[in-house]
């Protein structure tokens, strides 16, 4: 039981805004030495984690190409490109994106989104510059926040109650195989990805009205902005 600390070690660091990467490192050797694991065993543990998990260091060749992507004004080309499509605001943006992301998940291709690689540097401007042409002007940082928010939270939502429909997805055989070893059921792959079908609906349903309601509320901002820009004048 003592190994369990190593979790309030995360809380605890990620509370105080450390690197989290430091912050789960330190976590894990912690636990592992409450739970009796000499040094050897703990570098062990983590090599061979690391080589089973190798599509990790994807990240590391990603983002930089992505930062060099931006250097050279991928996100003003983005918002260019929105500025032109006068009828998709940003609540139809991100509502398509997310039947993108979702669909795509569904049918296993979960690689082809993700925060880093998609939403910051497309995903996210091209929002910014539907929401300024509804606005009539830049939006506010607090605003820009919210744009964010939206953005990230459209394809964790897509990912996450998409993936699920998919029979080969690791959590789908995850859930399978302890039910079946520890409960002595036969819960076949196939009903999970069947049933997780009503809930991948309501989650596209429900975070779709909430993509509509942030267009309504940026129209009526910028109704509210005109308004007191003509009254200025």
């Amino acid at each position: 039981m003592l190994s369990l600390l190593g979790v309030a070690a995360v809380v605890i660091g990620f509370a105080l805004r450390m690197n989290p990467l430091l912050v789960v490192t330190a976590a894990g050797i912690f636990a592992a030495l409450l739970a009796g694991m000499s040094p050897l065993h703990i570098a062990d543990a983590f090599g061979t984690g690391f080589a089973s998990s190798r599509s990790i260091s994807i990240a590391f060749i990603v983002l930089p190409v992505v930062g060099l992507a931006e250097r050279f004004g991928l996100q003003q080309r983005a918002q260019d490109l929105i500025g032109r499509a006068r009828r998709l605001t940003a609540g139809r943006l991100l509502l398509l994106y997310l039947f993108v992301r979702q669909t795509a998940a569904a049918l296993g291709l979960t690689a082809i989104g993700g925060v880093a690689q998609m939403v910051r540097p497309v995903i996210y401007p091209m929002t910014e510059g539907a929401a300024w042409r509804t606005l009539g002007r830049a939006p506010c940082a607090e605003l820009k926040d919210r744009l964010k928010a939206h953005a990230a939270a459209v394809d964790t939502v897509g990912a996450f109650f998409g993936e699920d429909v998919f029979v080969a997805v690791g959590s789908v055989l995850l859930i399978t195989s302890y039910v079946n070893a520890n409960y002595h059921l036969h819960l076949d792959a196939l009903h999970v990805a069947l049933w997780a079908i009503p809930t991948a609906i309501a989650a596209f349903a429900i975070h779709g009205a909430r993509l509509l309601i942030l267009d309504r509320m940026l129209s009526g901002t910028g109704a509210r902005q005109s308004r007191d820009a003509g009254g200025t004048r």
